[in-house]
């Protein structure tokens, strides 16, 4: 079974929001999961940016890399230039790619302009994933 891990700084963002996204859209044959180079804990407005979507990660869990599951993994992503640039070495049998998202975690002013933040980025990470279902079709 094929396997992918999305990573970033704190796994409370955005690679919450792409596991969320992958095991829906990449379905059961797919292992899906995500991690940090450090835990900041599950960010309560991707929670709720998720849950607008249909997808509850309410239950998920800010993970620090698992080093197994990582070497093991068939494509892993990177989120932010932090977890691409410190993410561990891995065999040359793991694919890499980086897709360079803005932390919505950083997002300033009214909470809605926070929530508008958090699902612009939930929405770009829809598209890549959708576009990477696209791509794997295609193979």
């Amino acid at each position: 079974m094929p396997q992918i891990y999305f990573l970033c700084t704190g796994n409370s963002c955005r690679s919450q929001m792409a596991e969320g996204f992958a095991k829906k859209i990449l379905g059961p044959n797919w292992r899906v999961a995500s991690a940090g180079i450090e835990t900041h804990g599950l960010n309560p407005n991707a929670v709720k940016v998720m849950a607008e979507k249909n997808i509850d990660i309410s239950h998920n869990q800010s993970k620090l890399i698992n080093s197994s599951y990582l070497n093991s993994s068939d494509l892993v992503i990177t989120l932010c230039g932090d977890a691409r640039d410190r993410c561990p070495v891995t065999p040359p049998s793991v694919k890499k790619e980086h897709w360079p998202l803005q932390d919505p975690a950083q997002a300033q002013g009214s909470d809605q302009e926070i929530l508008d933040v958090f699902r612009q980025v939930r929405d770009e990470i829809e598209q890549r994933v959708l576009d990477l279902n696209q791509s794997i079709n295609n193979k």
